[in-house]
């Protein structure tokens, strides 16, 4: 027989059961949410300069030209101080024109370091982000060219060598991207190209750059959310994004005895010409307000994570990372 002083708690139990339910009910209606929902939300802005949370309705030629966007994208990053993090260091980057890669080149050389920049032929862009460069106070050189092409890929390193006399740090960033709503559609023209300049430009860029690189260097690689999560749209640049992560992380422990870290940051929308290029006019706009955040980062929001994996005084015991920076999580 069940104790009368048990069924008096399982009734208590039950009425306080009902009465958290009631006020969590009161304050759901009070901020316009339904059970199991949450209060909406715009763009959020927790940096120090504001953000735009809608882009403008354009659609780029490939390869995409920066200067062509009428919304720019943010890469100056006014607010970040440079304390010399990588002074005295040389960088070779690759897609190191526009977007992520010129936040990079700029925030490297606010570091201190000289800065090769790999890109195809948005000379515009190129012109842009080495002026930039350069104001910061070091030395910067542009090596147009395929990475596809092996040779290409080999000219580079060289050619930072003899500028610089040493390469201390190699951002492997190029990338192509083309969207296919069927996978029949996907010709073997376009998935070469994706897998070339996406896998074989970075493999040759590394096996090249590799034997010149001395203890203490480092390899960071841009991967992205759709090498975690894969998109039904991109099967083919989800195909080498998920490359690039594996690649990370066994080119780290190849190379760990030489003293060399090898790194993958993983973004998920970020502004920049490769979307544009990439996507429909009218699909731009609300680029990237799926996420968290509800916009696309901008390049310079992206940026200081690959100062943080390029310096020995801030990473230097981060190797075969995979960096997700995808705007939180729901």
């Amino acid at each position: 027989m069940t104790r009368p002083k048990t069924l008096e708690r399982a009734k208590q139990a039950s009425e306080e059961s009902r009465k958290i339910q009631s006020h969590i009910n009161e304050l759901d209606k009070k901020e316009g949410t339904s059970r199991g929902g949450r209060k909406k939300h715009g763009a959020v802005q927790a940096g120090q300069r504001r953000y735009p949370d809608e882009l403008d309705e354009t659609q780029l030629d490939k390869p995409g030209h920066e200067k062509d966007l009428a919304t720019a994208p943010m890469y100056e990053a006014p607010a970040y101080k440079g304390s010399e993090k990588l002074a005295g260091m040389a960088a070779l980057i690759t897609g190191g024109d526009s977007g992520i890669g010129r936040a990079v080149a700029v925030l490297y050389a606010r570091e201190g370091a000289d800065i090769a920049i790999s890109y195809l032929d948005e000379h515009d862009d190129a012109r842009e982000t080495k002026e930039a460069v350069e104001k910061e106070g070091v030395r910067c050189i542009l090596l147009p060219g395929d990475v596809t092409d092996r040779a290409t890929c080999e000219d580079a390193v060289t050619k930072t060598l003899d500028a610089f006399g040493a390469i201390d740090i190699v951002v492997a960033n190029a990338a192509f991207q083309e969207h296919a709503f069927e996978i029949s559609d996907i010709s073997d023209d376009h998935f070469d190209r994706t897998m070339k300049t996406n896998l074989y430009g970075l493999f040759y860029l590394t096996r090249a750059a590799i034997p010149h690189m001395r203890p203490g260097s480092s390899i960071i690689m841009t991967g992205s959310i759709t090498g975690i999560d894969g998109s039904k749209d991109l099967l083919d640049y989800s195909l080498t994004k998920g490359g690039i992560h594996a690649f990370a992380r066994a080119l780290s422990a190849h190379v760990l005895p030489r003293g060399i870290r090898v790194n993958a940051i993983a973004p998920g929308p970020v502004w920049t010409p490769l979307n544009p290029a990439d996507r429909p006019a009218d699909e731009v706009r609300e680029f990237g307000q799926s996420t968290p955040m509800k916009r696309a980062a901008q390049p310079e929001e992206i940026a200081p994570a690959y100062v943080f994996l390029a310096a020995p005084s801030c990473s230097s015991y981060i190797t075969g990372e995979i960096l997700p920076i995808v705007g939180g999580y729901d």
